[in-house]
């Protein structure tokens, strides 16, 4: 069960471990490093929950230039009571934590920031992970999190953001198309630049190009429609530009191999998810026709090469459709190979999920996929009903 330090603090965590317990699940994931919210939590006293950037442990002395913030009530260890608690009842204890979406570091320091085609940091929740300062501060991050005591790490946002996810009250009345919001998100800062260019990619081209496009639609260009795929996006911005997309996939696995690594050197393993999914599905449980496995590299995530370094993966799987579920699953197996654990995230309720039958339907269709584990997002969000739904959709 996925859950935050502030359903601890609101409730109560013997209130919380108890009735999470008797769900029938294994153990917890709690938010250890997270970012900016405002959440509707509708079974907590505040009944809507404000969460801040940074860590829910003290930082202490911190290697590097970006530290990260220290959220509220770090001093008094919630991490470790929760893992002294988990202990007690036979729970396992995972940390989740947010790694390059944290917006209080970026307004702080916009260098380290994704840098659009025309030139400015305009998604300062977004760090580069092709960025020297963001990795080091990512892998002590990994570290730091491990040395808690955790049987895990699950790394979320260890990869390039989306041009649609990185501010807040974010406005665009022109009509973007699919293509044109992908090549607005892409980064061009000197980091990422250098590294596309000793791949032998021209990356001044694809800069150029990129410009051009979505300038043009900005003066009034019609957009292009359809899906992200490679070939549309060859034939709509022509190969440069796609090979400077794929070359970024050797900042994220570069950087996921240093961070599992400082994680295991901790005594920990690192479960990695990918945001596709829930680019994919969050906000209606309708997911576009792509599978997330096959769209991931949007993201810079090369699955392929990250199933010989990671040990597990959580799946998203945002969707109404049992059989989409599956399919997700089947595609990400696939992708990592049969030996590595796929933990398939589901939400129980709105707006994935409306029924009991249907919750047991997904799990049932993620099982029969390949799927190793099924996980639960989020305890806080969503409502008691649906949480009730859980017991049987296990059995």
């Amino acid at each position: 069960m996925y859950l935050f330090v502030e359903d601890l603090r609101g409730e109560g965590v013997d209130k919380v471990l108890d009735r999470v317990a008797g769900y029938g699940v294994r153990g917890v994931a709690v938010a250890a490093a997270y970012h900016q919210a405002r959440d509707v939590t509708p079974h907590s006293p505040t009944r809507v929950t404000l969460r801040r950037d940074g860590v829910h442990f003290p930082a202490g002395d911190w290697p590097g230039r970006l530290v990260p913030p220290v959220q509220d009530g770090a001093e008094a260890e919630p991490l470790a009571e929760l893992r002294r608690a988990c202990a007690a009842r036979g729970l396992e204890t995972h940390a989740w934590t947010v790694f390059l979406h944290n917006t209080t570091l970026g307004l702080a320091n916009p260098d380290v920031t994704v840098q659009s085609c025309f030139g400015d940091h305009g998604s300062p929740g977004d760090l580069c992970p092709a960025n020297p300062d963001v990795r080091t501060y990512a892998v002590e991050l990994a570290r730091a999190v491990a040395r808690q005591g955790v049987d895990s790490v699950i790394a979320e946002a260890l990869h390039f953001g989306g041009f649609g996810h990185g501010y807040h009250h974010e406005r665009c009345f022109v009509p973007l198309g699919p293509m044109d919001a992908f090549l607005l998100g892409l980064c061009f800062c000197s980091s990422c630049l250098r590294r596309a260019t000793d791949l032998g990619v021209n990356a001044e081209v694809a800069r150029e190009e990129c410009a051009r496009i979505v300038g043009g639609v900005l003066d009034g260009d019609p957009p292009a429609q359809g899906e992200v795929t490679r070939a549309a996006l060859t034939a709509y911005a022509g190969p440069e530009v796609v090979a400077y997309a794929r070359a970024r996939s050797e900042s994220v696995t570069s950087l996921v191999a240093d961070v599992s690594a400082a994680v295991g050197s901790e005594g920990s393993r690192l479960i990695y998810m990918d945001a596709t999914g829930a680019a994919k599905g969050y906000a209606d449980g309708l997911p576009s026709a792509g599978l997330a496995a096959h769209d991931a590299w949007q993201l810079g995530v090369d699955l392929v090469a990250l199933g010989d370094l990671v040990p597990s993966f959580a799946v998203l799987a945002y969707a109404r459709d049992p059989a989409r579920v599956a399919d997700d699953v089947a595609a990400y197996q696939r992708s990592v190979g049969k030996d590595r654990e796929l933990r398939v995230v589901l939400r129980p309720g709105t707006p994935d999920t409306d029924s009991e039958d249907r919750l047991a339907a997904k799990v049932r269709a993620a099982k029969a996929a390949g799927a190793t584990a099924v996980d639960f997002y989020a305890y806080g969000l969503t409502p008691l009903t649906a949480l009730n739904r859980i017991p049987a959709a296990l059995g």
